[in-house]
């Protein structure tokens, strides 16, 4: 079994056990999912150079408990979804790789429709 299956199983007992699943709707999620990725821009909120460096050394794990938060979140709402999220990423990958050539792109933050 992958690790995500694993997780996944892994968060679907978390939720089911505390009977929350009647709160795990689509919206619901994306919602959830839009909040917790702003709990990570937080924590780089108002920091820069060496004050950014020495938090993100320290404060390391406060990260860590967000970004899982996020991929909990994601990989909940792609289950309810029916999405394999696997299999979409390399899908987007193969897009990007069109859209993004390497000799147009290389080394260059311009959009696609700006190259």
């Amino acid at each position: 079994m992958s690790e995500i299956k694993e997780l996944l199983q892994k968060i679907n007992k978390f939720i089911i056990d505390r009977e929350w699943d009647q709160f795990q709707n689509p919206k619901d999620l994306a919602i959830s999912l839009a909040l917790e990725s702003a709990e990570v821009l937080e924590h780089f909120q108002w920091k820069n150079g060496d004050e950014l460096r020495d938090y993100l050394a320290s404060d390391k794990n406060k990260i860590a408990d967000e970004l899982a938060d996020v991929f909990i979140y994601l990989l909940n709402l792609s289950a309810r979804l029916g999405v394999d999220l696997v299999e979409a990423a390399h899908n987007k990958i193969e897009k990007n790789a069109l859209k993004y050539p390497i000799n147009k792109s290389k080394g260059n933050a311009k959009k696609y429709n700006e190259l």
